[in-house]
């Protein structure tokens, strides 16, 4: 809605009915020395029309570039319905439904979303939400070394997104928790069984199977399953919600299916804008519910026996006392969940597996077109999704300046975290690309290593 502000007589009229003299009279109490007066550099006032015009120029600035880029933040088409109804007054300006006999709209949308995530992974009950998917996956090993009770150790791949990692450790290590790295095998990409026989046996709380891994590539998900159960520890999957309208999803993995999943929940219906906003997504079985961090939609009758919607399992701090909380989140990413419940309810099953096959698709398409060019090769055999990481001949760095100075964003460069690489990419392709922008980085690239 628009921003309309008081007027100076407005101000004069609520200042006067309760007897102040200036507003700064309001904050009285904050000493002298600790107000900051002026800030420096900041421009005066200008027009409506006058700003119009100088963000319009700042955001070109920005440029527009065809982006090949992925590890974690994907770009996908969103149809025009999600932000036109996620945007409404109902839900935008909807924020924590404490009182369920006011916020029945947002209870529900909240009920259908978890309801969709339940669907998706193929386990049983879904939160709502978390901030993004590395504090998901933070809040996954937190919860699965309360669960396993004995130890406060958790094996963590090196092929897990080494943002994730980062903000794993961050939030674990003050709370006496060992992060354990496991390699990956160096010809595949993936976790193989044989590395994790030197934990055979030792006490561990649990075991992250990423799916696809930060390298887009997809790991044998049922072995790590079944030997991670078989280690008496919980299996902790990190996936990608798009790709699980074609793989096998969490809650199926092995014989017992994961115990917990986590992921980050943007591909569905949240635009790249600038670093955000970004969603996390938790999902577990039954028996670990009252482990699970965050809020809980529930369904219910009310007193005539008609359906309602509340608030339930509400173990966080702003609920209980701090000391009995299983987490100290105090917000979670409505609107993106908003929009996200909005996204799949527009594609439905079989329009997220369109995208997933096309996106997919367009990965093999762009690969066999680069490996034409002499030098470039994939880096890692088997399997992967909708990314890949590309060998070169030359520096990633020079090679991807090239690209963006023909308009390209043309991957990450992943020698930055894993120097064992060398000059190395990790490209993506979605259904937003067509054959023109595959023929285009294709071209660009080939330029960039003959230049």
């Amino acid at each position: 809605m628009p921003f309309i502000p008081h007027t100076e007589d407005d101000v004069r009229e609520m200042l006067a009915a309760i007897g102040v003299a200036d507003i700064d009279a309001l904050f009285d109490e904050i000493p002298a020395a600790l107000k900051g007066g002026a800030i420096p550099g900041v421009p005066g006032g200008m027009k409506e029309m006058d700003i119009a015009r100088l963000m319009n120029e700042r955001a070109r600035m920005d440029g527009e570039y065809l982006s090949f880029l992925g590890a974690g933040a994907y770009e996908h088409h969103i149809p025009a319905a999600v932000w036109q109804i996620a945007t409404r007054g109902e839900f935008y300006s909807a924020y924590t439904p404490y009182q369920a006999e006011a916020s029945q709209g947002t209870l529900q949308l909240l009920y259908e979303y978890q309801s969709m995530m339940a669907s998706l992974t193929a386990l049983d009950a879904t939160n709502a939400s978390l901030y993004d998917g590395a504090s998901a996956l933070a809040e996954a090993v937190l919860m699965a070394v309360r669960l396993h009770k004995s130890s406060r150790r958790v094996l963590m791949p090196r092929s897990v997104n080494p943002r994730y990692r980062d903000v794993v450790r961050s939030i674990v290590s003050s709370q006496g928790i060992e992060i354990v790295e496991v390699p990956f095998d160096a010809r595949s990409g993936c976790l193989a069984l044989e590395t994790l026989q030197s934990h055979a046996g030792k006490d561990f709380a649990g075991l992250v199977v990423p799916q696809p891994n930060f390298f887009g590539n997809l790991e044998d998900v049922d072995g790590l399953a079944d030997w991670t159960h078989a280690q008496g520890a919980l299996a902790i999957g990190c996936v990608n919600p798009v790709s699980l309208a074609l793989l096998k999803p969490p809650g199926a993995w092995g014989s017992a299916g994961a115990d917990i999943a986590v992921g980050e929940g943007q591909s569905l219906g949240v635009p790249l804008a600038n670093g955000g906003p970004y969603f996390g997504f938790m999902a577990c079985r039954q028996a670990l519910v009252r482990q699970m961090p965050g809020r809980i939609v529930g369904r219910t009758v009310d007193a005539d026996g008609h359906p309602g919607y509340t608030l339930t399992l509400q173990a966080r701090e702003q609920h209980i006392r701090r000391s009995k909380a299983t987490s100290n989140i105090c917000t979670n990413q409505g609107l993106a969940v908003t929009a996200a419940t909005i996204h799949m309810a527009i594609l439905g099953a079989e329009g997220l597996r369109n995208v997933a096959a096309a996106s997919h698709a367009n990965l093999q398409a762009l690969v066999e077109r680069v490996l034409r060019i002499p030098g470039v090769r994939r880096l890692f055999s088997g399997p992967v999704f909708h990314e890949t990481v590309l060998g070169l001949p030359r520096p990633a760095a020079a090679v991807l300046a090239h690209l963006r100075s023909r308009g390209i964003l043309g991957g990450h460069d992943v020698s930055t975290e894993y120097p064992e690489f060398g000059a190395a990419l990790l490209v993506c392709a979605t259904e937003t690309r067509t054959e023109a922008d595959l023929d285009a980085y294709a071209a660009a690239l080939a330029d960039a290593l003959a230049s």
